[in-house]
């Protein structure tokens, strides 16, 4: 949020020159992928591709510019998996050659997720062939398929991006057909028994697990008194639909195409009662509302002007401090025709008695507070419950616009759930380009704080056109941007309950994106019940999913609170 509305994000993966290139190569691979069905496999064939899936690091690859690394999250198999940074002029093309036979056919395939991700061959000696995949939130497998020539012992594999896009995940690479004597990874085994299972937190109805990586494996199964209850490729899990207040057991096991390890030791988690999830007393379906500590010509509130309709006010903004990571908070009282800090903590408590949550909000267009290390991470958990106890706001709201470091802001933000205890309420409010993928560092802390987090309120302004979860292209200002990115996030890991739909109370709110009222209600409709959808429509219905968020209270009131008068409403009405 600004004080007159939201800068252009300015980086539209889905336009310019690249868009155009990607066009241009999916025609050109209709012409040359290889016709299915040809040179099927036989049952010796093998995996010629040598550490496939990572587990050794970078051996036998080798990426550009130093752009690969290997990291342990997110895995598609095993323990680890390549990353991989376009940057510049280089677009992080990882190669290895691999030995083959000549006259053979061979099936190419990896797994990717995160950015735009290129996978091919070259020096077949026949036709080269790729195929590739805009970003993915979640893993999604890429295959074709590439005979070889008459004297061709060997081909070079690649993966890479695309120039100026996010990082790409690739992981557990094949290229399977007759062995080409360069030796491949060996078979698997049946892998090792996980250790370390912990709780990681629950709410009233979910309860969150994470575990050591286990070497080798492709998943891991999920048991909940005995019974298996999910399956996932990470090391983390949130079991959902539990009853409240009640105790259950559970284990995981290791998985891969040789079998599953025995169950780990088993755990207890107990969920807890009410709403949980960080949410305190919120109402099933709740609206955030911006409310401005400044006055730049919407109109000057104190709290105590802010509608009923709004459940969680979010106070803009804290103001960053000399100490790295440490924030404080300034009520502006000269701006605000003399409203003083008394009148203002008084009129907090007051909302507080009506049951709204009031929190302080960090960051803003032009934040500069930055948690990049576990000194600041400290600092900001410290002074954000600083503030929190000095003005008694029930919790925090990130707005960090110039930039997040998904690990230390998680340390942070969990070293204030500790102090803050379970009634705190975490909301976030990232740019559209920031939920693209669940690679970006807003969507991995969200993601690491589930267990805590209230609502992601992501702006839907100021934001041009993006992706959605189909791969379409949506332009701002429709009922389909608001359906189909909001589905990348409930798609990508996210609880219903904790997404909610960010636009501008009018059109002096932002620059671009407003929309009227209506279209935000038919977007909640067609989320929540599948009705007044656009031409996306969901695979399915979400109906706990949060509500609204608009910037702002105050842009509302410019504009006689017709916003919040029709989103409200509606909003608390949702089944």
């Amino acid at each position: 949020m600004t004080e007159t509305g939201k800068r252009d994000a300015g980086r539209n993966p889905a336009g310019g020159k690249g868009r155009l290139w990607a066009g241009a190569l999916v025609s050109a691979l209709a012409l040359t992928l290889p016709l299915a069905g040809a040179g099927q496999a036989s049952a010796a064939d093998v995996n010629n591709v040598r550490n496939a899936g990572f587990e050794s690091g970078l051996s036998n690859w080798t990426c550009s510019a130093n752009s690969g690394t290997t990291v342990s999250s997110p895995v598609h198999g095993g323990a680890s998996a390549l990353k991989a940074t376009p940057a510049g002029q280089d677009n992080a093309r990882c190669t290895q050659t691999v030995a083959v036979r000549p006259d053979s056919t061979y099936s190419l395939s990896t797994w990717v997720q995160g950015g735009y991700a290129y996978l091919g061959v070259t020096g077949t000696g026949t036709t080269d062939v790729s195929t590739w995949t805009p970003d993915s939130t979640s893993w999604k497998q890429l295959t074709t398929s590439f005979r070889t020539g008459s004297a061709t012992t060997s081909v070079t594999v690649y993966t890479h991006g695309w120039y100026g896009q996010q990082p790409y995940y690739a992981d557990d690479l094949s290229v399977f057909g007759p062995d080409g004597g360069g030796g491949g990874d060996p078979d698997p085994t049946v892998p090792g028994t996980p250790g370390g299972l912990s709780v990681s937190g629950t709410t009233s109805s979910t309860a969150s697990l994470r575990w050591n990586p286990v070497s080798g494996t492709t998943g891991y199964s999920i048991y909940r008194n005995g019974t298996k209850v999910t399956a996932v490729t990470g090391t983390s899990a949130t079991v959902t639909g539990l009853a409240t207040s009640t105790s259950y057991s559970f284990q995981v096991a290791a998985t891969n195409a040789a079998g599953e390890s025995p169950k780990s030791t088993a755990v207890t988690a107990r969920t807890t009662e009410g709403n949980g999830g960080g949410g305190g007393e919120l109402p099933r379906h709740a609206v955030t509302g911006y409310w401005q500590n400044f006055n730049n010509g919407a109109a000057v509130q104190r709290i105590s002007d802010v509608p009923a309709q709004y459940d969680i006010i979010a106070v803009a903004f804290a103001d960053a401090t000399g100490t790295p990571g440490a924030v404080t908070f300034n009520l502006d009282s000269a701006g605000l025709n003399g409203y003083t800090v008394a009148q203002f903590k008084a009129d907090v408590r007051a909302k507080q008695a009506a049951g709204k949550k009031v929190i302080i909000s960090v960051g803003g267009e032009t934040g500069t507070v930055s948690v990049n290390d576990s000194a600041s991470a400290t600092n900001f958990a410290n002074s954000v419950y600083a503030v929190m106890q000095e003005y008694g706001f029930d919790g925090v709201d990130i707005d960090l616009e110039n930039g997040l470091n998904a690990t230390y802001m998680t340390q942070a933000l969990r070293s204030l759930s500790a102090k803050a205890g379970p009634d705190l309420i975490l909301t976030m409010a990232p740019q559209t380009i920031d939920m693209q993928s669940t690679s970006n560092s807003y969507f991995r802390t969200a993601l690491n704080v589930k267990d805590i987090l209230t609502v992601v309120n992501m702006q839907y302004y100021n934001s041009g056109s993006m992706l959605g979860c189909d791969g379409k292209v949506y332009s701002q200002g429709s009922v389909d941007f608001l359906t189909a990115l909001a589905c990348i996030q409930l798609e990508g890991g996210l609880d219903p309950s904790q997404v909610g739909l960010g636009l501008p109370a009018s059109t002096r709110g932002a620059g671009s994106g407003y929309v009227s009222p209506t279209v935000v209600n038919n977007a909640l409709n067609c989320l929540t019940r599948g009705t007044n959808c656009g031409t996306f429509k969901p695979s399915k219905t979400y109906p706990s999913l949060r509500g609204a968020m608009t910037w702002s209270t105050n842009w509302d009131a410019t504009s006689g609170n017709a916003w919040s008068n029709a989103v409200g409403p509606h909003v608390h009405a949702l089944p």
